[in-house]
């Protein structure tokens, strides 16, 4: 296995969005409770098609092969030089083999190499699985959100 991150290329970008943006969506209906109608609607508005300026894409390839993505995010604020994991995505078909935990390490390896003191991400408390990966790899939960329907 010859696990490989690259960044997208434009014309993968084009590709890969709108399946971000519904893949995101599915994921608010399932971690957060959202109706598909608001999660289409929340996705839509924040994945508005542009790339902006300190957002990177990888593709995460084995042997060549394309088998997800991961969106970073660097953030250079006050309180401390961040990289954030804005998404991650390893299709179906090749999940359980070690490739998000690959891609996380080379997250970790990425802010390093910018000079970037924390790596941040948000999980929905109902993907178990995500939380797992994350914990094995140090990651410690530091916020819980909470909300209820009235």
């Amino acid at each position: 296995m010859a696990l490989q991150l690259r960044p997208i290329r434009d014309e993968e970008f084009v590709v890969w969005l709108p399946v971000l943006r519904e893949d995101y969506a599915e994921d608010l209906v399932r971690d957060y409770g959202m109706s598909p109608d608001q999660a289409r609607g929340k996705a839509a508005a924040e994945i508005d098609g542009h790339r902006p300026a300190g957002h990177f894409v990888f593709v995460i390839e084995v042997d060549g092969d394309s088998v997800g993505h991961l969106w970073l995010v660097e953030r250079r604020d006050a309180y401390e030089p961040t990289l954030i994991v804005y998404d991650i995505d390893v299709d179906e078909s090749y999940r359980g083999r070690g490739y998000g935990k690959g891609a996380m390490i080379f997250a970790e390896e990425e802010a390093r190499r910018r000079g970037l003191t924390r790596i941040t991400l948000r999980v929905g408390v109902r993907n178990e699985v995500a939380r797992n990966l994350y914990r094995s790899l140090g990651f410690a939960e530091n916020e819980v959100a909470m909300s209820k329907p009235v």
